[in-house]
């Protein structure tokens, strides 16, 4: 299945098949949204509760898992009331093909306008999808600045093209009225370029973004809506790499715009800021020989 993916250079990348990389993390992390009118320019957003987790990930050879959990012991998150979050993100990667699934379940939000502010604890969001990327230089790693279970030792860029889904739930829960319920799904496809620049072998820096378009559909109140929709997404990453121990910085921010009803425009953004710590141990000889046995019936690497 050589078609599939060109041959990767050693000097570039080091990998690590028969390692299992662990990944601990303090992480904030928030899907916000905000209602923008086109006629008056006025602007209300919907902001969750600030709140930090502890984040914990398991990689080996092609697949990670991600979990992430909110204490209260945490600063940020001890005037919060009944607010929650929880994340879940799934990674894999087939040759140079990545695909991503994420889950967030949000409650707790603060309704800002130009003359005030008011919390809405009633408010809860869901949001499923993820998205699907070809990586075209394979000398470039993703798998580097994401989920740290490679090692990029010179400098690479890549043309990353994908496509992102998401589906959307908002519902308001009202003791006077009815509850509220609005179902969002935004489809975007679009180009896009990462750049990892190495220094002194263990140091990297590392930048990219991508633009795509696409569609919109909304359903509330029994009636859908299509629309044209916008995205952005751009990461920064920097960190320390070296056989066995990694850390560093990650920032990425994602939003997808597009126009409703009325002349509204919303803004539905995911922010998250990561500064994690990790280190890459010996996988049990079963698990190696299991990976190999199924990498030679399906092709994954």
């Amino acid at each position: 299945m050589a078609h599939l993916g060109s041959a990767q250079d050693s000097t570039h990348i080091k990998e690590f098949p028969d390692k299992i990389t662990a990944r601990l993390s303090v992480q904030t992390t928030s899907n916000s949204f905000a209602l923008r009118d086109k006629l008056t320019k006025s602007k209300t957003e919907f902001i969750p509760n600030d709140k930090s987790y502890l984040g914990l990930s398991i990689s080996f050879r092609s697949v990670e898992l991600d979990l992430g959990y909110a204490p209260n012991f945490l600063s940020e998150n001890k005037d919060n009331g009944d607010s929650k979050l929880i994340t879940l993100n799934f990674r894999m990667f087939f040759y140079q093909f990545m695909q991503t699934f994420d889950f967030y379940k949000q409650k707790g939000f603060f309704i800002r306008t130009k003359d005030l502010t008011l919390p809405v604890d009633n408010l809860r969001t869901i949001k499923i999808g993820g998205s699907t990327s070809y990586i075209f230089n394979p000398n470039f790693s993703f798998r580097a600045i994401g989920f740290q279970n490679e090692w990029q030792k010179k400098s690479a860029g890549s043309f990353i093209p994908g496509a992102t889904y998401y589906y959307t739930k908002f519902k308001l829960q009202d003791p006077v009225l009815e509850n509220q319920i609005e179902h969002s799904f935004n489809l975007a496809i679009g180009p896009g370029y990462y750049h990892n620049w190495v220094f002194d072998d263990n140091y990297i820096v590392s930048a990219g973004g991508i633009g795509g378009l696409g569609f919109n559909l909304s359903k509330s109140a029994g009636e859908t809506s299509l629309t044209g929709l916008a995205q952005f997404i751009f990461r920064l990453t920097g960190g320390y790499n070296s056989e066995s121990f990694f850390n560093g910085i990650t920032i990425n921010t994602q939003i997808l715009t597009h126009t409703s009803a009325d002349n509204f425009v919303l803004d539905d953004s995911i922010s998250f800021l990561e500064f994690y710590i990790g280190y890459r141990f010996d996988a049990p000889r079963k698990l190696i020989e299991k990976a190999k046995e199924i990498n030679r019936k399906f092709g994954l690497n």
